[in-house]
């Protein structure tokens, strides 16, 4: 079998495979409760990713076996002004603030592994592939409420929810979710 073949993607390279990244979506979120809700359309996604292409640090990491994208995770430097980390301001750890300040969070917009692939830990891998290559020391996200297993990964992973939030009227309800900086090996002058 193939191995799996993980690649880094700037805004620029991954405009040339865009429609792939939305039809791993249309499949990801073709289930109860997503499946039928206009939030979570094909339609919307591709919107808000063609957005997210031009923001600050825009990164996609691909998980490909051959020419089959199996998964996928992008995101992007987090600025302070944004509407969800503003509404959980109370909530952030002062060094937290100054970090986003700094441009020092990244945002992790988006983790997606087709069904075929999932429970296997592709996701944890394409998660720890995106970050290892990212200067940003924070990694910020939102999750939905109630989407599991993921939402029990990303706690496993070091994650700690700071609030609850709505992205749009329409959108469910989700857990902003904080990792501080990871201490490398040795990094406590041992």
């Amino acid at each position: 079998m193939t191995q799996i073949q993980f690649r880094r993607h700037d805004a620029h390279a991954a405009k040339e495979f865009i429609d792939e990244l939305v039809d791993i979506y249309a499949e990801v979120y073709s289930v109860p409760p997503y499946g039928g809700d206009p939030f979570f359309s094909a339609a919307t996604y591709s919107d808000r990713l063609r957005e997210s292409l031009e923001l600050p640090g825009f990164e996609c990491v691909t998980a490909r076996r051959g020419e089959e994208l199996l998964g996928c995770v992008h995101g992007s430097t987090l600025t302070p002004e944004r509407a969800w980390w503003a509404a959980v301001l109370d909530a952030q750890p002062l060094t937290a603030r100054a970090a986003a300040a700094s441009g020092d969070i990244f945002w992790l917009r988006e983790l997606m592994v087709r069904h075929a692939h999932a429970g296997q830990g592709l996701g944890r891998r394409l998660h720890d592939e995106i970050l290892a290559g990212r200067t940003e020391s924070w990694t910020a996200l939102t999750c939905i409420i109630g989407n599991e297993p993921a939402h029990s990964a990303y706690l496993r992973w070091g994650y700690v929810v700071l609030g609850e939030i709505k992205h749009a009227p329409e959108s469910p309800r989700y857990s902003v979710m904080l990792r501080e900086p990871v201490a490398s090996p040795g990094s406590d002058g041992s």
